[in-house]
């Protein structure tokens, strides 16, 4: 792929490699994005199962009607990448690069890249390649040598938000959520890029910094 600009970035985050789970979301609130392959919808990164690995959970296209979903596809010119900070100075030190072609999701990395900033080149050979799951079906997951796992496809969305309490407290009607809200997502799904990393690859004891971003081929 060659340089590509960039699109649309999500807030970033900062995750004790030890544990627990932080996210960002974001539901076509960009006009310039809104209903393309490049919309993100959220970020995820938390410790996996195994607790020796940490999940980074990237979801595009969102709002998705199961019909929609039934023909949704990842897009070949967008590249979804997951950006590492590993030392917290706010500049990433690791990339992993998902790019999809022909039906399979190619994963690169972790791995340093080429330029930081908003230019993106992909780096290396793919560390793991896996098929993108169809709607309905069983997930399908792939697993490299050294321990990287990967899944492509639609998933129900996961971000819980009642929307509509919102414009009411925004509005001056009512002062806070209700228990329970009601789900405004409810019914509706995403593209979803999954990626578990053993820690040892991210070259960090500490703490890291993520941001997604989706950026499309010049």
């Amino acid at each position: 792929m060659k340089k590509a600009k960039l699109i649309f970035a999500a807030a970033a985050m900062a995750l004790t490699l030890g544990g627990g789970i932080l996210w960002a979301s974001d539901h076509q609130d960009a006009p310039n994005v809104k209903g393309k392959s490049t919309d993100i919808t959220d970020l995820y990164v938390f410790q996996g199962p195994n607790t020796a690995n940490l999940v980074f959970v990237g979801n595009v296209q969102g709002l998705l009607t199961p019909a929609a979903t039934a023909t949704a596809a990842f897009d070949p010119n967008t590249i979804i990448e997951f950006k590492i900070d590993n030392n917290g100075d706010n500049v990433e030190d690791l990339v992993i690069q998902c790019v999809y072609n022909n039906g399979k999701m190619y994963i690169y990395g972790p791995v340093k890249p080429t330029q930081t900033g908003i230019g993106s080149t992909v780096v290396g050979t793919a560390a793991v390649v896996v098929p993108v799951t169809p709607y309905g079906q069983a997930p399908i997951i792939a697993t490299s040598a050294n321990g990287i796992t990967a899944f492509a496809g639609p998933r129900d969305d996961p971000f819980f938000f009642d929307l509509d309490q919102f414009h009411k407290i925004t509005g001056g009607t009512a002062t806070g959520f209700n228990n329970p809200g009601t789900d405004t997502f409810a019914g509706t799904n995403v593209m979803s890029v999954v990626v578990e990393v053993p820690k040892t690859l991210l070259n960090s004891t500490g703490k890291i910094g993520v941001w997604l971003r989706t950026a499309q081929q010049q």
